[in-house]
């Protein structure tokens, strides 16, 4: 059974940018199960926080009664978006094809494949790679006036460092999903980022144009910081879904550490949370944001999301264990080695361990060693949780955590690892 009102709670959420005609879109989400289509490009080995707009979306609109097609580029993943900084490196074919099981892997957490609007997924290589280039051009192309083309935004601002044809006709194969899931499958809406909008938009007009029916499609905002910079970054680079790519312990992290401006913003986003719940963390991070209700609410909502419940114990436990709140034996090892690396853990080589002194200093806790000796003597120095009173300690072997890490820490908040190899 549908929800008539799904795109409320979407503009509520902040979800819709932009979007083709509103009162149209609405009254058709509202008067069956709508048959709907995002797609992500295997651009990467792994999807980020961007991609994961999309996914949410496409959960809420599952949720609402309607139905999912998820389509994985196997064949625009082949070129690319045009995107403002230049052209992209094009992958080998192999690359993509990997990627691209990566991909599909990964979006196939996110909405169920059971039940009456049972998800699916597709691959736009499976109806490109055998298109011949003059029936391209002249089915697909003949749509496409090369003026409207040069009015696209991305465009424009390419055309004065340089844009190849390559990209410049990705906007049609974008268009061509559309039209083939709208022929094969039903599919009448498409969304996406708001920086896909022009082909959305492509897409609905070929659909037009072709068959003569009326197609959708809806945009998301950008999410940005609150100076305006993009968010989807760590110390580490972008904030990947993979866990190999980037551990659940830095994953929580990021998102425990957002501004208190944007902690309602993201929560009615990336969450699952009802209205009232929300408005409730917003206003307490507003009255006592030295809490953080909002932000530690939202981690463990979005880590238990991307990566489940038992990855969100691990992380707070390891948190709570490396500022002393915890047994640093019981934390898993990956997971612990994952948050001593994003403290900018040290290395050594393998063979006899340097005194306490030297290693306070390694790890950058204290500039000299005289500084060492004063945290030391002062009570401020501690090796895997246990406060430090002798400057002359010799750790060994014994003391190693997590197969080969030493943890040091400087009074309550400061710590780093010494990783032996």
């Amino acid at each position: 059974m549908t929800t008539p009102n799904v795109l409320d709670e979407l503009e509520w959420r902040g979800l819709v940018a932009h979007s083709t005609d509103r009162d149209a879109l609405r009254a058709a989400l509202g008067e069956g199960s709508v048959r709907f289509y995002v797609g992500f490009d295997p651009t990467a080995p792994s999807l980020h926080m961007g991609n994961l707009v999309q996914l949410v979306t496409a959960r809420r609109l599952q949720d609402a009664g309607h139905t999912p097609y998820i389509l994985v580029g196997g064949a625009t993943g082949m070129i690319g978006d045009p995107r403002d900084s230049g052209e992209r490196t094009l992958n080998s074919l192999d690359t993509v094809k990997e990627w691209t099981e990566r991909v599909r892997q990964q979006v196939s957490r996110f909405v169920s494949f059971e039940g009456p609007n049972a998800a699916t997924t597709v691959n736009n290589y499976d109806w490109t790679a055998s298109l011949s280039t003059i029936d391209f051009l002249r089915d697909i192309g003949k749509h496409f006036p090369v003026n409207r083309m040069l009015a696209r935004d991305t465009v424009k601002r390419r055309l004065e460092s340089g844009i190849s044809y390559t990209e410049f006709s990705y906007v049609l194969l974008q268009s061509m999903d559309y039209l083939n899931l709208f022929r094969e499958h039903g599919v009448v809406l498409q969304f996406g980022g708001s920086d896909q909008w022009g082909n959305i938009t492509g897409g609905a007009e070929l659909v037009r144009r072709v068959e003569g029916a009326h197609a959708y499609g809806f945009a998301t905002p950008l999410i940005t910081k609150s100076d305006g910079t993009k968010y989807g970054k760590t110390e580490g680079g972008a904030l990947w879904l993979d866990a190999e790519m980037l551990s659940p312990y830095a994953f929580h992290q990021f998102w425990l550490n957002v501004e208190d401006e944007k902690v309602g913003e993201l929560l009615r986003i990336f969450t699952f949370l009802p209205r009232e719940e929300i408005e409730d963390l917003e206003q307490q991070t507003a009255e006592k944001p030295f809490l953080r209700a909002g932000q530690k609410r939202l981690a463990d909502e979005v880590t238990a999301l991307v990566h489940g419940a038992e990855e969100v114990e691990h992380a707070k436990a390891a948190a709570a264990a490396l500022f002393g709140g915890g047994d640093l034996s019981t934390i898993k090892p990956d997971t612990l080695a994952s948050a001593l690396r994003e403290a900018g853990g040290t290395t050594l080589p393998a063979g006899p361990l340097p005194g306490i002194l030297d290693l306070l200093v390694a790890a950058g806790l204290a500039k000299s060693k005289g500084e060492a000796r004063r945290t030391v003597t002062e009570g401020g120095a501690y090796l895997n949780n246990v406060r430090v009173e002798d400057t002359e300690l010799q750790p060994t072997e014994a003391d190693l955590v997590a197969g080969s890490w030493l943890v040091l820490r400087r009074g309550k908040k400061n710590f780093a690892g010494v990783e032996l190899t």
